[in-house]
């Protein structure tokens, strides 16, 4: 980015496929740098990440939906289904909880 800050982009396996198929989703971070887009993803609840290489790039409309996004770290289903929107992270990594109705 021009500012200096990174947007980077990974693909992982979805932490919240009990199936164990293992779906993959596309996860960006915008972060001042490298090593701090990596803490990012860590603090968020992926320990396992690692940042190698730059293999699939951020596309455009990526770069485009993370730096509007206020928390800056999104995700949604792969192979790029441009009709689904992007989720903030607490989606991915929390399971959705019912809710209660009052009796």
């Amino acid at each position: 980015m021009p500012n200096g800050s990174v947007v980077v982009a990974i693909t992982l396996l979805s932490p919240t496929d009990g199936a164990g198929s293992g779906t993959p989703v596309r996860v960006l971070v915008h972060a001042a740098n490298r090593a701090r887009a990596l803490t990012r993803l860590r603090n968020a609840g992926l320990r396992a990440v690692y940042l190698r290489g730059n293999a699939e790039p951020p596309t455009p409309d990526e770069i485009t939906a993370v730096l509007h996004h206020p928390d800056g770290l999104l995700w949604r289903a792969r192979p790029g289904q441009a009709q689904e929107l992007w989720h903030p992270i607490r989606a991915l990594l929390r399971p959705a909880v019912p809710v209660r109705r009052p009796a």
